[in-house]
């Protein structure tokens, strides 16, 4: 009798757990589970590029991929898990109803912007969270051309100074010139945070501060946004900053099918899984990547919702769900080495190490890097067998 593996989400982690699953199965020479992707589309969609220009270039096809190692894909859209009856609901590509059964289920459905209830938010900003927010903020951007100047066509505000606030408003200014010629263009940064780039810690800070000046980004710290509409933004200290791109980068949360799972939760929405990525409380269901409220170490420091854990995490919770299936130990997830490779534009990028951050390449060193990250390190693997099963053992380290 035939067992399925059903993997919601073609992102990075569940690329890599379908690729992990097929690996023991093959390792196992065993034939007797199959091993499901569920998702609206078979590209995994580079979402850490998504602040760059052309983002609807930004995808790998993984179809050929999956026929190569022996994984299903199924094109739809996920509505309901029914962890009892060990189903899901979903609408399929033709727009219909349809139910599938599993015997193992791994949540691989990622994240999404946090949008508040800022008055005008949802109404009046862009963002760079999926592929079609990115490619409608370019259609934007592209049509600014056919305004009359002013400085509301002229100024992007972007809205939080985290790490996709601090590469998009870096990347813009040359982007908005690109497209509105050498004339005055304005970034404004508005950020909660006392201090430029209080959210990556000291050690870049210097780094953030030289690129914003190189690039004209201003930041607004210890401010936030309050309101926006069709003219701009305002602030919560009454100001008000005319804008025709008003771009929101303010935090994330996970996908909204976590709350369909019985189990403890982070503040954004994570399930809690233990050391084997198994949703504690579940007895059939792992959750991956930004799903997952993961520890990474014994220090108490938990994986972050970037690809850097989410493609490890994947590794391992394809291999333990099949493990599960199969009888055979599981591995456990620990990722304890952190980096991070920022990108600031022309004036280059800052990798640091650890979690204090502290920086070992800066400027044009540090862009090298970020470009060899960003083009091939987080890519999946060829349409190969061999070499995509060989890619996906969960001992590789990420970094």
């Amino acid at each position: 009798m035939t067992s399925r593996i059903l993997i919601i989400g073609a992102g990075f982690a569940g690329v890599w757990s379908a690729l992990s699953a097929a690996r023991l199965l093959d390792q196992a020479q065993r034939d007797d589970v199959r091993i499901s992707v569920l998702a609206p589309q078979p590209q995994l969609r580079i979402r850490p590029r998504f602040y760059e220009a052309d983002a609807h270039t930004l995808q790998a096809p993984v179809d050929a991929l999956f026929d190569a190692v022996g994984v299903e894909f199924i094109h739809g859209h996920v509505q309901t898990i029914d962890s009892a009856a060990c189903q899901v609901g979903y609408v399929d590509g033709q727009g219909q109803a349809q139910q599938l059964g599993y015997d193992r289920l791994i949540l691989a459905a990622g994240s999404q912007v946090a949008r508040p209830a800022v008055p005008g938010l949802a109404e009046h900003t862009f963002d760079v969270d999926q592929m079609e927010s990115a490619v409608h903020l370019e259609q934007h951007l592209k049509g600014l051309a056919a305004l009359p100047a002013s400085p509301a066509r002229n100024t992007v505000v972007v809205c939080g100074g985290g790490f996709t606030g601090i590469e998009t408003a870096t990347e813009m200014p040359a982007r908005l010139r690109s497209i509105l010629g050498a004339g005055n263009v304005r970034v404004v940064l508005v950020d909660r945070g006392t201090r430029i780039g209080a959210a990556l810690g000291a050690g870049i800070t210097p780094s953030i501060v030289a690129a914003s000046e190189q690039a004209g980004v201003e930041w607004l710290t210890g401010t936030s946004v309050v309101a926006v509409d069709a003219g701009g933004v305002t602030l919560d200290n009454g100001e008000y900053i005319a804008s025709k791109t008003v771009i929101w980068t303010v935090g994330v949360k996970a996908s909204p099918l976590t709350a369909q799972i019985a189990g403890e939760r982070d503040s954004l929405g994570r399930l809690r899984v233990d050391d084997h990525l198994k949703v504690i409380g579940q007895a059939h269901i792992y959750a991956t990547g930004d799903t997952a409220w993961a520890a990474v170490d014994e220090l108490g420091n938990h994986a972050l919702m970037t690809c850097q854990h989410a493609i490890p995490m994947g590794r391992h919770s394809g291999n333990n769900a099949m493990a599960d299936l199969l009888g055979i130990a599981p591995v456990v997830y620990r990722q304890p080495k952190y980096v991070t490779c920022l990108d600031l534009g022309e004036w280059g990028a800052a990798y640091s190490e650890g979690w204090e951050r502290e920086l070992k390449l800066q400027g044009e060193e540090g862009k090298t890097l970020k470009r060899q990250i960003n083009s091939v390190w987080i890519y999946p693997p060829e349409a190969d067998r061999e070499l995509a099963l060989k890619a996906a053992d969960p001992a590789i380290a990420i970094v």
